[in-house]
């Protein structure tokens, strides 16, 4: 069994057990960064596949969710962004290292 789910502006094809690197959001109720342990439900799945029957919705299936763990919280590669013009002596660098979140995918529900 597994699901195509979305989250913000990426997608994600999941099975339980699998691990995935979420970008770091808010918690609406708290306005703080998701504990660790805590129980994250995504809720906008596109796909579910179960034994060869496959749901597809248009965009999200109705009443399917895709429910996860908080493992950790880790922080990306260094991404560095320069910007030169020849003979100008214009030179800026700056880098950006993007804060994400490890989410463990418990179960899956249609």
């Amino acid at each position: 069994m597994y699901a195509v789910i979305n989250d913000r502006s990426r997608q994600f094809s999941v099975r339980p057990g699998d691990e995935i690197l979420c970008d770091l959001g808010l918690d609406e109720a708290s306005g703080t960064e998701a504990a660790v342990g805590a129980t994250v439900t995504f809720s906008d799945v596109q796909l579910i596949s179960n034994e060869g029957s496959v749901q597809i919705g248009s965009p999200f299936i109705a009443g399917a969710k895709v429910l996860g763990e908080v493992v950790g919280h880790e922080r990306g590669d260094k991404v560095i962004a320069f910007r030169f013009k020849r003979r100008k002596n214009v030179r800026r660098k700056r880098g950006h290292r993007q804060d994400y979140v490890r989410v463990k995918i418990s179960k899956i529900q249609a």
